[in-house]
């Protein structure tokens, strides 16, 4: 055996040595079972959540509870004048949830609303809207079908161009349009 391994070898056993000697509370092979600051915490209360992650479109693993909290669902059916003999499962199944400054935000889909859409803030016709115009030369109206139902702006046709007409909707602070979303309270 050459040199250099030998030495190698006496470093080795002299480390482990030095590690069987220490007690239990200087070298632990356990992990923390209490969570540090770092760790995610979870969440079943869609409200408490917010409050700890502040924004979120989507919510994510840390949120644990039902994807559609019947707190929330309820909340929107208050906050868009539902009828009071609206079924509760009907919000449930067709809206959604997120967190914008700490608050639970909600969107029903309803007319075909675009919930998990960002506002398009484009003034640059589409080719929906091109091949509209093309076929409709001075139409007043751009359907939304032509335009993408998260356009901001109504549309029209001059002379077989698309031009836009007025804003008619705003995006809020995370880019969604603001007109869909309602601030949900957790009574």
């Amino acid at each position: 055996m050459n040199r250099s391994r030998i030495f190698q070898l006496t470093l080795f056993l002299l480390i482990a040595a030095n590690l069987m000697s220490c007690s239990p509370t200087t070298v632990s092979l356990v992990p923390n079972p209490t969570p540090t600051a770092t760790q995610a915490a979870s969440f079943t209360d869609p409200f408490a959540y917010c409050a700890a992650v502040g924004a979120i479109d989507t919510p994510d693993a840390r949120y644990t509870g039902p994807k559609m909290p019947d707190v929330v669902a309820k909340g929107l059916m208050k906050a868009t004048n539902a009828s009071a003999d609206a079924p509760l499962d009907l919000f449930v199944r067709n809206s959604f949830w997120r967190c914008m400054g700490g608050k639970v935000y909600a969107c029903t889909v309803g007319a075909n609303l675009p919930c998990e859409s960002k506002a398009d803030t484009s003034k640059t016709p589409n080719e929906g809207m091109t091949t509209w115009c093309a076929s409709n030369p001075n139409s007043d109206f751009i359907p939304a079908v032509a335009t993408g139902r998260e356009t901001v702006y109504e549309w029209r046709c001059t002379n077989g161009t698309p031009a836009i007409v007025k804003q008619v909707f705003t995006p809020d602070a995370r880019g969604f349009i603001s007109n869909f979303w309602y601030v949900i309270s957790p009574s």
